[in-house]
């Protein structure tokens, strides 16, 4: 059976029309609240079953400034739009609050609010900080509670150096819904418990160190893959309570693997019940028609420039880090924050009062988010999802960066997924693509991401996208795994990439797990699961991800036959890994390099190799160095290069 909700007994739902003035907000949170600096919102507004005098109920505060009234309306009472009125603040903050006695977890609520702006308006709006909503398409908030008896403290504890920016991070992404389903009950998808049964024995035998969720946070339309959130303080419904996704947090962390989430602060959709035209006013979206509407999403975006939307966001940031103890945010949507012309048109945006096109109310909160986050968890990662060449996104705000610690290289992405498209034959006149990246590898802290939007909307699968015949597409497939690995940057692999998955992702389907029943698939699988074991125990391939003096070329010239070769070094410059990769199915014999510092060179990784479905040509596990100079170095090798192949070689200190 998949996800619901608990049943509540009628004897938790109060008995009288009665609500108690309580002001559960001091004079201090609403200071933070207005200067835009409380992270910790989800502690005071929203619902919280409290005791008051004694009797247990339900405490309720909602930002609805322009509100003529509020009502608390539920289940507990027949919904009824004029009993259970809060009462507004004194202090002008907009805040309604109230206590109702009786009224215990699990009750079905919304605000029923009028408008003293716009008369006549009124709606049923759901609560901004709920913990729990119902069953989408069903779209009642729900009281709860978080309570959970956390097993992570070894995780939690060491979890500074499992996220560090000299450890390795192989990033498995995840869509919750479609990346197993169950074919005996009607094919639904897996609930979180589930999940937490099967996941993390699979991260496990992949040898990944993180995962990633496409967004867990409520959102009403499937299709959006969570990217339409309207639940920024709750895991969606659809596959069980809170509890449940506590629970498969849990798990991961007592299997060594790190948590990073998908947060959309960029936009939000525009349902009635949802952040739109909260009390008849423009309140969480730009009133500006020209900032309003999210030209691509057709949907709002949030006002950057009011301090209180500012309070929303972070305290959401920071809630999902303390509360669901995740090890990271990926930031969606950074550029379209950033300016104020995305994806506008000439005439459709209004310069900024210095003349530019840069959001400055977007730009202050990204920068004060950050810091804001690091000052509350500084174990956790920040991650830009940022697709434009904006500087220094992942540095510190105290050099002027926007202080995240990370940052998608989707110039990496789209250049490399470019390239390998191409007939071998015509590579050669487009080695710049392989090469560029180079030039600006360390000018952010990159991840290098095969993500979801990659293998969907006619883009095909990565394995589609591969030219030549069966075997080629998968030559192809492990040289580009092999290219990824061996460049600097952490790495990202969307679900299904691993094992070669033949089709487009559909997130209303399970992944192909039925193609790991045929060998070229499987030999795929194991390469990738070798790549990542590999990557994790050398630390020449991550120790210095970021740092120039941590990569250096061998031979980035030889465009002819379409072969790049460069080392990676860990801290000490003694521990090194060869990488040399032919981007053509030409083999190449008794190919020279220049190297150094070693009289033996160690095969540790063949992507030709029988093992993993290539032809077996490699060197027999090594090669000695001889006293040849070239490529500037006093000895060199001659290696065997397999036809679309990636060969690592660690030196022998």
């Amino acid at each position: 059976m998949g996800p619901s909700l608990p049943a509540k007994g009628r004897g938790a739902f109060p008995t009288m029309d009665t609500v108690i003035e309580h002001e559960l907000l001091t004079p201090y949170d609403i200071h933070l609240f207005k200067e835009g600096r409380h992270v910790q919102l989800y502690e005071k507004l929203g619902s919280h079953t409290i005791q008051l005098n004694g009797e247990e109920g339900t405490h309720f505060a909602v930002w609805a400034p322009n509100a003529k009234q509020v009502h608390v309306i539920g289940d507990f009472n027949q919904w009824r739009k004029n009993s259970h009125s809060l009462k507004l603040r004194s202090d002008g903050s907009g805040i309604w609050e109230g206590f109702i006695p009786g009224l215990a977890k699990g009750a079905l609520y919304k605000y029923h609010i009028e408008s003293r702006i716009h008369g006549g308006y009124s709606m049923e709006k759901g609560d901004p900080f709920a913990l729990l909503w119902e069953i989408p398409p069903r779209t009642a908030s729900v009281v709860w509670g978080l309570k959970h008896s956390w097993d992570d403290k070894e995780w939690m504890k060491n979890r500074s150096k499992k996220n560090s920016l000299d450890s390795p991070f192989a990033i498995y992404e995840i869509h919750l819904g479609s990346w197993k389903r169950v074919p005996e009950d009607n094919q639904r998808w897996l609930t979180y418990r589930e999940l937490a049964r099967g996941l993390p024995g699979y991260l496990e035998e992949m040898q990944y160190t993180h995962v990633e969720f496409m967004p867990v946070m409520e959102h009403p339309y499937s299709r959006s893959w969570g990217y339409q959130t309207l639940g920024y303080f709750a895991p969606t419904s659809r596959f069980g309570i809170p509890e449940d996704f506590m629970h498969l947090v849990d798990e991961l962390h007592k299997k060594g693997f790190g948590v990073i989430l998908d947060w959309v602060p960029s936009h939000f959709p525009s349902d009635a019940y949802g952040l739109a035209y909260y009390d008849g006013s423009h309140l969480f979206e730009y009133s500006d028609p020209q900032k309003r509407n999210h030209p691509d999403w057709k949907s709002f975006i949030f006002d950057f420039g009011k301090n209180e939307v500012r309070s929303f966001l972070a305290s959401s940031a920071v809630f999902w880090l303390n509360k669901y103890h995740a090890d990271g945010l990926r930031v969606d949507g950074v550029a379209s924050m950033l300016y104020l012309d995305y994806s506008r048109k000439k005439g459709e945006w209004t310069p900024n009062t210095y003349g530019g096109r840069e959001n400055l109310e977007a730009l202050s909160f990204i920068k004060e988010l950050n810091q804001a986050v690091y000052r509350a968890q500084p174990d956790v990662q920040m991650i830009a999802e940022e697709s434009t060449a904006w500087p220094m996104v992942s540095h510190p705000t105290y050099v002027g960066g926007l202080g995240f610690g990370m940052k998608w290289s989707m110039g990496w992405m789209h250049d490399s997924l470019e390239y390998f498209a191409k007939d071998p034959v015509y590579r050669k006149h487009h080695h710049d693509q392989l090469t560029f990246s180079l030039w600006y590898a360390f000018s952010e802290n990159f991840i290098l991401p095969l993500s979801h939007d990659e293998v969907v909307y006619g883009k095909r699968s990565l394995l589609d996208k591969m030219p030549g015949d069966t075997w080629q597409k998968f030559a192809n497939l492990r040289l580009l795994y092999g290219y990824m690995y061996g460049h600097p940057g952490k790495k990202l692999l969307f679900m299904g990439g691993d094992f070669g998955q033949r089709n487009e992702w559909n997130f209303e389907e399970s992944l192909d797990w039925h193609l790991l029943e045929q060998e070229p698939h499987r030999r795929l699988h194991q390469w990738v699961k070798d790549l990542n074991k590999i990557y994790r125990t050398e630390e020449a391939l991550h120790q210095m991800d970021f740092e120039r003096s941590g990569f250096e070329w061998v031979d980035t010239k030889d465009w002819e036959k379409s072969i790049i070769s460069f080392v990676r070094k860990e801290k000490t410059q003694e521990n090194q890994v060869l990488v040399v990769l032919n981007f053509t199915p030409l083999p190449r014999m008794n190919y020279r390099l220049g190297v150094s510092g070693s009289e033996y060179w160690k095969e540790i990784l063949n992507s030709d190799a029988v093992e993993y479905g290539g032809s077996g040509q490699g060197n027999l596990g090594g090669v000695s160095t001889d006293a040849h100079a070239f490529h500037g170095k006093e000895h060199s090798i001659r290696i065997n290069l397999p036809p679309l192949g990636a060969l690592f070689f660690k030196n022998e200190v």
